[in-house]
Parts: C-alpha cells; sequence; structure tokens
C-alpha cells in the first residue's frame, strides 16, 4: 500500500459512499492503522461486526479500499487496507449539476462536523495527556491577504510538509521506534471570506 497517491474522487456515487457517518469514520481509522479487520475496527465505532463489515465492503466497492494480506489469525477473517495514501474531493469536480453541487456540500460539512468532534473531544480529554502532549498540542487561526493561486501554493506546501512527517513516522514506526509515537490529527482550513 506505501507510495500510492492520494485518490481524487470524482463521481458521485464514490463520494456518497465515502460520505456515510460511519464509513468516514471507517476509512479515517483504517488509514491511521494501516491494516486491520472488521473486528478491530468495529471495537473502535462501538459497532457490530456484521455492520462494520458491511461498511467495509462498500467501500472497497468503490476503490476506497482493499483486501490485504492476512497478518494472523486463523485466516477466516478478512484483512483490509486503505486503497491509496488518502482521499481528495474538490469543489471544481462537483459543482456542474445541482445534484453533485449538494452531495459535494453534504459531505464536507459531514466531514468538518466530525472533524470538529474529534477536536472537542481532545480539549475534553487534555487533562488525561502529559504536559509533553498538551504543549505539543494546539490551534492556531491566521488571517492572511491571498489571491487564489498563492492559497493553492501555500496548501500544497502545507500538504508537503504534512506528507514528510507523516512518512518520517510511519518508517520509524516500522523499525521499531514507536516509544511515545500517538496518532495525531492535523486539521487545516484556508478560505476566502467576506467581511
Amino acid at each position: 500500500m506505501a507510495g500510492k497517491e492520494n485518490r481524487r474522487i470524482t463521481d458521485l456515487g464514490t463520494l456518497k459512499a465515502l460520505a456515510h457517518p460511519l464509513r468516514a469514520d471507517l476509512y479515517r481509522l483504517l488509514c491511521l492503522e494501516r491494516v486491520a479487520t472488521a473486528s478491530r475496527l468495529a471495537e473502535h465505532v462501538d459497532e457490530a461486526v456484521s455492520l462494520v463489515s458491511y461498511h467495509l465492503r462498500k467501500l472497497a466497492e468503490h476503490g476506497l479500499i482493499e483486501a490485504a494480506e492476512p497478518r494472523s489469525g486463523d485466516g477466516r477473517e478478512r484483512w483490509w487496507q486503505p486503497a491509496s495514501d488518502g482521499v481528495s474531493i474538490r469543489h471544481e469536480d462537483f459543482r456542474g449539476e445541482p445534484e453533485k453541487a449538494a452531495a459535494h456540500l453534504a459531505a464536507a460539512r459531514l466531514f468538518h462536523d466530525q472533524r470538529a468532534a474529534l477536536y472537542r473531544r481532545h480539549l475534553d480529554e487534555s487533562p488525561t495527556w502529559s504536559p509533553e502532549w498538551n504543549t505539543a498540542s494546539g490551534d492556531s487561526e491566521s488571517w492572511l491577504r491571498l489571491t487564489a493561486p498563492e492559497l493553492t501554493r501555500l496548501r500544497e506546501e502545507l500538504n508537503a510538509l504534512i506528507r514528510k512527517y507523516d512518512e518520517q513516522g510511519r518508517a520509524a514506526e516500522a523499525n521499531g521506534d514507536t516509544e511515545g509515537r500517538e496518532s495525531v490529527a492535523l486539521h487545516v482550513y484556508g478560505f476566502p471570506f467576506r467581511v
């Protein structure tokens, strides 16, 4: 799986498949775990294994995830992995028709709500993290005056930097350096607004 590019979602069926609350959660978890079974993912989302299996098959039908080589056990349980390093969903791919535009808007709102809920959970749980993690965590807000091409370049540079740190962390973990490593969410939004 490593080294596969982000998949650009351009069709309505795939967007709708991913824009289901449980499927979006499962996809994120699988990207984090890299390889997992429905049983393992079901523990994280507190749902029945059969329901999780159904939604994983739906994600696979749209090429978002794929079967992985079994890792352990008796071989009866299916292992899954992301089919790419991630996905990108761009406004321009869904703006032509009202149904596509509405689906894109609904998906974007769902993903934002899920990200916000994850950050609220972090805030609620911050007393349980070490001082080192609380110091490392943070949020910021910047007010910039940019052109659309400048914002595009900024987004691309930020994504490249994020990929660099992700690759370094995964490589270190693959070499057994797991001490002090935690799952980290980084949400970056860049958008124009009118005052």
